[in-house]
């Protein structure tokens, strides 16, 4: 997706946020991050927001940790998540495209990278405050829930750090049904191996539209949210153990 579209859909997911979390009380619980309230949600959601700004406002090329979020109250601290969600707007419009800067996956630019991965992070725990409120989910468009898909996939989980494994080597395939999007997940002892595509066969395929599947591969949605063909024991490791 371009840069420009990315910084939108964060922009919107952004306010989506903060009027969801405002309807639910910043004391409400929050069902998909068990032992979270709207509060830790907002904390959190504004110090990364503020942490990225940083990166791409000051050309920081090395990590640098997370801004604690101040002692506020429920009014005080929607308007302080709303604030730091409009600098990184603001700060990501604005940048130079050619601005070196930290990132942690590979990405055609820092500043690709940090739209895309802002706006896939909002756009996730804008639907643990809409959980919180209760409701039906805000719906994003197809392309941006493939291209979630693929950058939890492509870029997540082909690091070290990925806990989806198997002792004997599985295939787990991904298909959104109305995307021509397809990911083959190579399961092992060793760090998945992901492609793009559908070439082989596979143990077990999930299927779905792709904000079904964005939504129940970031583990915000049952994995029965999805269709579960061949050897559904896949589909619960991935629920079990495919947390980032």
């Amino acid at each position: 997706m371009e840069t420009a579209a990315l910084i939108e859909i964060l922009d919107r997911e952004g306010r989506l946020l903060a009027a969801a979390a405002a309807e639910a009380g910043v004391d409400a619980p929050v069902p998909t991050c068990p032992g979270w309230r709207v509060r830790d949600l907002l904390e959190h959601l504004g110090g990364v927001h503020l942490w990225a700004t940083r990166f791409v406002a000051e050309g920081l090329t090395e990590r640098v940790p997370a801004p604690a979020a101040p002692e506020l109250d429920a009014a005080g601290l929607v308007a302080w998540y709303r604030e730091c969600h409009r600098a990184l707007v603001d700060t990501l419009t604005a940048a130079d495209p050619e601005v070196k800067c930290f990132t942690f996956l590979p990405a055609p630019s820092p500043l690709e990278f940090w739209a895309r991965r802002q706006a896939h992070e909002t756009a996730v725990h804008r639907v643990d405050a809409e959980a919180a409120r209760g409701g039906d989910f805000s719906r994003c468009t197809p392309e941006f829930a493939a291209d979630g898909v693929d950058e939890l996939l492509i870029g997540f989980h082909s690091l070290a750090r990925s806990r989806v494994r198997t002792e004997v080597p599985r295939t787990l395939r991904v298909s959104a049904s109305d995307r021509d999007a397809v990911w083959t997940i190579r399961l092992s002892e060793d760090v998945p191996r992901i492609e793009r595509g559908g070439e082989g066969a596979a143990d077990c395929e999930l299927g779905g539209p792709a904000h079904d599947l964005y939504l129940a591969l970031w583990n915000r949605l049952p994995i029965t949210a999805l269709s579960v063909a061949g050897d559904a024991e896949l589909a619960t490791l991935w629920r079990e153990r495919s947390g980032v």
